[in-house]
């Protein structure tokens, strides 16, 4: 799944070629992906150029003037820009077509991202988003807020991956930073310390700067339509290096299953 540093990387790509152009058409190839009003979706965007691209988590905010859409990628979601008369690709599901001859393809194999029209001063507002936590290199992310939101019997790895806590961080680096904490994923928040909690915060603020200057972690079924392709994979200490040597103590990573999620630590640094 994309995640804070990828959803990033997609935004940059989409400024260089969406905006100033105008939407002329949408088209639904599969429209459960729109949660709003599907009429209004594009009754509304239909005529609208795009003039600024944001993001918040993993979430993307498009401002079309007074109105705007959120999107979400969810697992394999991916935005693809290219001429309009090339054949469709049976897993591009909307399409919006621009008056410069291409067109904006949100392209979803498994069909689960969603969009959703929203008015563009209260996108903040819109209910997915409202709900969210601080993002993890946030200035706001300080060991205390970390702290008072773990106190729970929930493991630290379900912890650092419920967005209401902290806004972005999915599965590869929620790996990464409790290796960079020395913390175990299987320990309960509440037994965590406010000094690890220190460790958390700042792991979080380096590695999330890190992976969006390196255009995010391409592993499977992240990689850019748009011609972008991640480098942060080279730089994982953890994540998918089962039974390779830590890089600290040279113990053999391994692999578990913390709340469903396949999680990769090493078992003696990590305590």
């Amino acid at each position: 799944m994309p995640e804070i540093a990828e959803v990033r990387t997609v935004k940059k790509a989409l400024d260089n070629k969406i905006l100033g152009l105008r939407i002329v058409d949408i088209i639904y190839r599969y429209d459960n992906i729109i949660k709003s009003n599907k009429d209004e979706f594009k009754k509304i965007l239909i005529g609208k150029t795009f003039n600024k691209i944001s993001t918040n988590g993993k979430w993307l905010i498009f401002d079309l003037g007074e109105y705007g859409f959120v999107s979400h990628l969810r697992m394999e979601g991916k935005y693809n820009y290219i001429k309009s008369d090339t054949p469709y690709d049976k897993h591009e599901h909307i399409i919006f077509k621009l008056d410069n001859g291409y067109d904006l393809r949100y392209k979803d194999v498994r069909k689960f991202g969603i969009m959703s029209l929203v008015k563009t001063k209260d996108a903040s507002l819109y209910s997915e988003i409202a709900k969210l936590g601080i993002e993890p290199d946030s200035d706001k992310l300080t060991k205390e807020y970390i702290y008072n939101h773990i106190q729970s019997n929930k493991h630290i790895k379900e912890l650092l991956l419920d967005q209401s806590i902290i806004n972005g961080l999915g599965n590869i680096y929620v790996d990464e930073v409790l290796f960079a904490s020395k913390i175990d994923p299987r320990r309960l928040g509440k037994d965590v310390t406010i000094e690890e909690c220190d460790l958390i915060r700042k792991a979080c603020f380096d590695i999330i700067s890190k992976a969006t200057i390196y255009k995010g972690t391409t592993i499977r079924s992240y990689t850019s339509e748009l011609g972008v392709i991640g480098e942060y994979q080279n730089y994982l200490k953890v994540h998918t290096k089962e039974k390779k040597p830590c890089e600290i103590c040279n113990t053999p990573i391994i692999k578990i299953r913390v709340g469903g999620r396949g999680t990769y630590l090493c078992p003696n640094c990590q305590k």
